[in-house]
């Protein structure tokens, strides 16, 4: 066995075990209660830029970077599922705080532990356990954004270094990072651009591989991450390039979908949150005398702002089990775009919820309703926006269906999502007549996600969760889902009408 595969089996073979990670989580949110309500008041810096210092300080006290470090560098290695609980202890206080810690780990602590070279792992790591050295994800293009595979930054190789040159955004962690994992397409002879994707580890403070900031942005949520656009040309050793199992766009991909699999747990946090604040604001809120809770349409939300707990609660569950360091999960897109995009729209759909429940003083910027709107939005955005991955989805499911000479969607959906198929079938009883129009396409992924979604609560209650909140769950996904049946089914063929001035302008009748 060579050094490379010992040390890769070290990484899966030992592991912090559950009750010491249950003691760190709770020192953790110890350490996020010192910061947000006595070092400082969350709600009076949740409007400017950054963190303070002494907040940031607490807040890395307990060191949650070593989390998905290997033991063999100092860090604890722990389970995928040990992340998300910790990012999602951290949502509940904050989602920026979260996310902070979800691009570190997913974004660059994972990817790095996983592909990178032994050479440069000791340094880095140590860095990172000793210096609260932070770590982000560079990919996104100003020209190239969903289109990532036709990314212009380039690479060249010479002299046993690689010289990388373009412009990225929208990294969260900008100017603020110690370390990035740059992705670049290496120019050939000819000078274009190769199809596959290459990666390297940027230390911003090394000779040559400083990244200029040309702009800040001025994000409208998620205050305490900088963003921005930053100038690349930087000279990388050899031995910080990210090595491949087998390409680089797999590396990738299995790269982004391990993040897809970690959202449930900001969602799951922040969820729950929202559904705390809901009822402790129900409660206590009067309306002619009757307290909010006791209103019908009060309980219709509250009912799903609980269903939306228990979902996010499912999908935490299968993230845990397959999101691991040692599962490649470039194959598994379909899983992944589901999960990214039912988690994003349930955190928006419940900030909305809150928002809507608590009134005007909710639309405060430093209320948690209104900043909770703010914040979750970009999640329905970034790693794919969700209009695009419902459309992978469907045109995975599609492809799935003709592979397999299935044009029955019930019984493709005994295969799929066997645990779910027979609770909507009434629903799903029909062919498949593809192909769709666009817009067709993106509401048979809904419908589509939403079916795995109530596959997941079923397997949840499998494992043993409290059966009253999955049975709520069910009946408001069952709910959605002949919702979004009936709209899939309607044929809408309206389009933008380019010239509408003329003869539209309500004064003249």
């Amino acid at each position: 066995m060579s050094q490379q595969q010992s040390r890769e089996s070290q990484v899966t073979n030992y592991q912090i075990d559950d009750s010491g990670f249950r003691q760190r989580l709770e020192d953790f949110k110890a350490s996020m209660n010192r910061a947000f309500h006595q070092i400082d008041n969350i709600d009076e810096f949740c409007t400017t830029r950054g963190l303070p210092p002494a907040v940031l300080a607490e807040l890395m006290s307990t060191n949650p970077m070593a989390l998905c470090i290997p033991t063999q560098y100092g860090g604890l290695n722990g389970d995928v599922k040990h992340n998300i609980a910790v990012v999602s202890a951290a949502s509940y206080e904050s989602l920026a705080l979260s996310l902070t810690l979800g691009i570190n780990n997913a974004l660059f602590i994972q990817p790095f532990a996983k592909y990178g070279q032994e050479a440069a792992k000791v340094e880095v790591f140590k860095r990172f356990l000793n210096n609260q050295a932070m770590g982000g994800l560079m990919i996104t293009e100003p020209d190239f954004g969903s289109d990532a595979l036709n990314m212009t930054t380039s690479c060249t190789e010479k002299d046993g270094s690689y010289h990388l040159k373009g412009k990225k955004h929208w990294a969260g962690l900008t100017g603020m990072a110690d370390f990035w994992i740059l992705t670049s397409r290496r120019t050939s002879e000819s000078g274009s651009l190769m199809r596959d994707i290459e990666m390297f580890v940027c230390d911003v403070h090394a000779k040559n591989q400083n990244i200029v900031v040309e702009e800040y942005f001025e994000n409208l949520g998620l205050y305490q991450i900088p963003y921005g656009r930053n100038h690349i040309d930087v000279i990388i050793p050899e031995d910080r390039k990210l090595i491949p199992k087998t390409n680089g766009i797999q590396m990738m991909l299995d790269l982004l979908h391990r993040s897809r699999f970690q959202f449930p747990g900001m969602a799951l946090g922040f969820v729950k949150r929202i559904l705390d604040e809901a009822i402790t604001h129900a409660k206590s809120r009067l309306i002619t005398n009757k307290h909010l809770f006791e209103y019908d349409q009060v309980q219709h939300r509250l009912s799903r702002l609980q269903a939306n707990f228990t979902i996010c609660s499912a999908f935490c569950l299968r993230s845990g089990e397959i999101g691991g360091v040692e599962h490649d999960l470039s194959p598994l897109g379909l899983e992944a775009n589901i999960t990214k995009s039912v988690t994003s729209d349930l955190m928006q759909e419940s900030a909305q919820s809150l928002l809507q429940l608590v009134g005007a003083k909710g639309y405060k910027l430093n209320h948690i309703a209104g900043k909770s709107v703010v914040d979750s939005r970009p999640f329905q955005i970034f790693e794919g926006s969700n209009d695009i991955l419902y459309n992978q989805i469907a045109e995975s499911v599609l492809k799935l269906m003709k592979t397999a000479k299935e044009k029955s969607f019930y019984t493709f959906l005994k295969g799929y999502a066997g645990r779910a198929a027979d609770r909507v079938q009434e629903l799903v009883s029909f062919d498949i007549e593809a192909p769709f129009a666009q817009r067709k396409l993106v509401e048979f992924g809904q419908v589509m996600s939403r079916i795995v979604s109530l596959d997941m609560v079923l397997y949840l209650e499998e494992k043993g969760f409290r059966k009253d909140l999955v049975d709520n769950a069910l009946l408001v996904l069952k709910q959605e889902i002949s919702t979004m049946m009936n709209t899939f089914h309607y044929a809408n063929t309206a389009v933008v009408v380019a010239d509408y001035e003329e003869k539209s302008f309500w004064l003249d009748f």
